[in-house]
């Protein structure tokens, strides 16, 4: 019986080990801002469908994580020789959503609350966010896409791996899941690299990103 006991502890001990250590998503490579691809007017011009364009985001803590979706408000790009050379999209804040708790409980509008006051993203203050692109460019085999990002009159240039694609008139980008340092654009609540005696109150800095767009031929 001893021995039964025993064993289904290290087993137990196992599964919390294995999920803790789960990969996470490679941070954004961040830096300072830099210079805007300016379009042509050579360029052809796509402009952002905002029905079926979204940012997906998963945010961590040491009890488990919660998600949902951010959606974009505007957006164009623009494309030479059949590859992207400019453009930017605004993301409507106001527009965050949870997805890990169901809508009818009181639960998804609390989280829906604190993550738009003042705690987090403050969207009566920066109803919007914006990212500008700065360069697409191969590299190990990937197209690495580079914008400036601004979140709370903060920016700063971040690059992640995408893939285009073109069917018709229609142009879909899509980002690999890549993670952001929240604290970089001044979104500190329970930061333990802001704040000391948090324990294990603390939430991750790092917030998961899939950012989903497409685009029409204008």
């Amino acid at each position: 019986m001893k021995n039964n006991l025993f064993a289904i502890l290290i087993l137990s001990a196992l599964s919390i080990s294995i999920i803790g250590c789960k990969d996470k998503a490679k941070e954004a490579t961040t830096t300072e801002a830099e210079e805007v691809t300016e379009i042509t007017a050579q360029a052809e011009k796509y402009t952002v469908n905002i029905d079926s364009s979204t940012i997906a985001w998963t945010g961590f803590k040491p009890t488990g994580s919660h998600n949902g979706t951010i959606g974009i408000e505007s957006g164009v790009l623009s494309t030479e020789d059949d590859k992207i050379s400019g453009g930017s999209f605004v993301i409507d804040m106001k527009s965050i959503t949870v997805l890990d708790i169901p809508a009818e409980e009181k639960g998804n509008a609390k989280l829906v609350g604190h993550l738009s006051n003042a705690d987090f993203f403050d969207v009566e203050k920066y109803p919007s966010a914006a990212f500008e692109i700065t360069g697409l460019e191969e590299a190990e085999g990937k197209m690495m896409l580079s914008g400036n990002l601004t979140l709370k009159d903060v920016t700063n240039n971040v690059t992640f791996p995408v893939s285009v694609t073109n069917e018709g008139d229609t142009m879909t980008l899509t980002s690999e899941t890549f993670t952001i340092d929240r604290t970089k654009w001044n979104v500190q609540y329970g930061s333990k690299s802001i704040f000391d005696n948090l324990g294990d109150k603390f939430i991750n800095d790092d917030i998961e990103l899939t950012v989903h767009v497409m685009a029409s031929k204008s």
